[in-house]
């Protein structure tokens, strides 16, 4: 018997849930409380002694099916027989896939499970609706705030704007290259002269460790924001270099999400422009069951700033007219928000 088995012996062999996202995967087994690993969606390749790292989920419109093939493969591999530990032929699968998700990629998922590892059944579950069975509520308005966009899905409103994890560390890093220092062995230089960029992880951490979501700025209008009073931070950079990072770009980082692009999109906009499509006997108890999913929405003072901007919007012309509601009520979902899809897949 192969050594992945043994972990199966004496219980029933559970599904495999499996929610490949653009920055992360959650990989586990139905019946659990939370995800076994969480890996990123990335696949190294080490080729002449070069190491290159493809993306699983971004891009895959440019790939041919046969290269798509190849990549879902090798990184499925690695799930089952790194990761998980067990026999695929033994065990059904549960994919959790974007509503928005292209049938390419799908085709192609399903084709390696059945073909390649040769797995009993596959069941393809739309992430946002799973969500809501780890609630109990029979309708709700998800707001996915991913890596890539952000997007909410409610019957035949799903709405979409480029604004999530890329966005913010395109925007950071902007930041700091245009205002950082950096103390190294011979003094003190601007970020930019040390280093041309700053890598995907590097900009994750320091997003994670150093930026929270401030409340939203209600001086009056045409009034400049006052200078910051959040303290600088220094972090630690390879080769004992340290970062220092001021204060307002710890503090605004995340504005990008609220003061919306050239189309004065934003995710306030996103969410009330979508219960706007919606029959308008559904818009009052989708607008009190929003649940919100997707690592994006973890940040410290998200919440509270994305209902800020929403009550604010209620005011204006555009919606008060058209949207009647007083009440917006948010679910606290039984586990980070990260996985909540996940765990609805089980």
């Amino acid at each position: 018997m192969p050594l992945f088995d043994v972990i199966g012996l004496g219980s029933e062999k559970l599904a495999v849930v499996i929610d490949i996202g653009a920055a992360y995967t959650k990989c586990g087994f139905a019946s659990e409380t939370s995800p076994r690993h969480i890996i990123r969606s990335v696949l190294t390749h080490t080729i002449n002694g070069q190491t290159e790292t493809v993306s699983v989920v971004t891009n895959e419109q440019e790939r041919n099916p046969d290269e798509l093939y190849a990549v879902l493969r090798d990184f499925l591999h690695q799930i089952y027989f790194r990761y998980l530990l067990v026999n695929p032929r033994d065990r059904r699968v549960i994919i959790c896939e974007s509503v928005l998700c292209s049938t390419l990629w799908r085709n192609a998922i399903a084709k390696v499970l059945f073909k390649h590892f040769e797995v009993p059944s596959v069941l393809f579950a739309p992430h946002h609706l799973l969500a809501l069975f780890t609630l109990g509520v029979p309708s709700g308005l998800i707001m996915d705030c991913g890596f890539t966009e952000t997007g909410t899905a409610i019957l035949k409103a799903v709405q979409t704007i480029p604004l999530g994890s890329k966005a913010i560390h395109k925007h950071l890093e902007e930041q700091l290259m245009e205002r950082s220092l950096v103390q190294i062995e011979t003094g003190v230089k601007p970020l930019s002269s040390v280093v041309n960029s700053l890598g995907n992880e590097t900009l994750e951490d320091i997003k994670v460790r150093t930026c929270f979501v401030a409340p939203k700025f209600s001086g009056p209008e045409g009034e400049p924001r006052p200078a910051s009073l959040v303290p600088k931070v220094d972090y630690p950079l390879d080769g004992g270099r340290i970062l220092r990072i001021e204060g307002q770009i710890r503090e605004q980082t995340f504005d990008i999400l609220f003061d919306g692009d050239e189309e004065e999109k934003s995710l306030a906009t996103c969410l009330l422009d979508s219960l706007l499509k919606c029959p308008i006997d559904t818009r009052k108890p989708l607008a009190e069951n929003i649940v919100l999913i997707g690592g994006t929405v973890m940040t410290p003072g998200f919440k509270h700033r994305l209902m800020q901007e929403i009550y604010c919007l209620l005011q204006s012309p555009r919606y008060k007219e058209n949207l009647f509601m007083k009440t917006i009520k948010m679910h606290q979902t039984p586990i980070s928000a990260n996985c909540t899809s996940w765990l609805g897949g089980e």
